[in-house]
């Protein structure tokens, strides 16, 4: 053999073993498609559930495929009187997204303002922010429910949104204010250079930075928001005051049961929360790189 020969073949690159990393990434990819098998086996069943004709609910042994896919059980839901289920949507996202704009309007500058000062008390109202989150409302609904009276709120969609806002404040504001923290006082600085007032670079340059802590504030007030059953059933009492969570049970009661029509509920109830995560997603990705200066 050359010497020329030799010396190629002392130079080229040793091959990858590429088994254990194909392996690997085989074994990851089951996994995923397990852990989703599980997630979205109870969502399965309800569909299932959902779509099956009234006799067939009752039948003993149950079948887990209906025998004749009643897919009007999901139009029905709309013409019924007990509950209105239009009406409860609609009130619902109201609520929901009034309590969510509040939250956030009121959180975003007491977070920003102790991420960017340092006062006296600062560390104490900062705990006293976290323990507030640690109360359940179910704790509290005779004290939420006696001061919903003494200020005429009850059985009002303003009430509501108070105590949905009110509980969600905690959250926005602990974490809006580490990522307020995290973002470099130079950069405002910076802006102040160029021209910007605080507002402006507030605006300009930390939000956007702070983007992906708005949209996890945001989605988490309003699921908690659209989830809430236990305040909106003890302030409320109209029928035309009714969440959609208050209206679900309405299917099921001593004098009907109507399980087809609970289960589809339930899924057009999960609807609003998967369109918000579809739409803020690209959001979230678009705020972890804008915001920056030029060099």
């Amino acid at each position: 053999m050359s010497r020329t020969a030799v010396m190629s073949r002392e130079a080229a690159p040793p091959r990858r073993r590429r088994g254990p990393m194909k392996l690997r990434t085989v074994l990851l990819t089951a996994v995923g498609w397990l852990v989703a098998v599980v997630f979205l086996a109870p969502y399965a069943e309800m569909l299932l559930t959902a779509l099956k004709p009234t006799p067939e609910l009752m039948k003993s042994p149950p079948s887990y495929l209906p025998s004749a896919w009643e897919w009007s059980n999901f139009t029905h839901i709309w013409s019924l009187t007990d509950p209105r289920v239009a009406d409860a949507l609609m009130f619902s996202l109201y609520v929901a997204g009034a309590s969510t704009l509040l939250a956030l309007a009121v959180g975003m500058p007491a977070a920003y303002y102790t991420a960017r000062h340092r006062f006296r008390g600062r560390g104490a109202f900062l705990l006293l922010v976290l323990v507030t989150q640690m109360f359940a409302p179910t704790a509290l609904l005779v004290g939420i429910y006696r001061e919903m009276v003494s200020l005429d709120l009850t059985d009002t969609a303003e009430g509501l949104i108070l105590v949905s806002a009110a509980f969600n404040l905690p959250f926005c504001v602990w974490i809006l204010n580490a990522y307020f923290a995290s973002i470099p006082r130079e950069l405002e600085e910076a802006a102040w250079l160029d021209g910007t007032g605080r507002l402006g670079s507030l605006t300009r340059v930390v939000l956007p930075l702070a983007m992906p802590g708005v949209v996890t504030a945001l989605v988490y007030t309003f699921i908690s928001a659209w989830n809430e059953y236990v305040v909106a059933l003890t302030i409320t009492s109209s029928g035309d005051r009714m969440t959609l969570t208050k209206a679900i049970p309405g299917f099921v009661t001593s004098y009907h049961e109507q399980w087809q029509y609970l289960f589809a509920t339930s899924l057009v109830a999960i609807v609003p929360v998967v369109v918000l995560f579809a739409f803020v997603e690209r959001h979230l990705v678009a705020g972890l790189t804008a915001g920056g200066v030029r060099g």
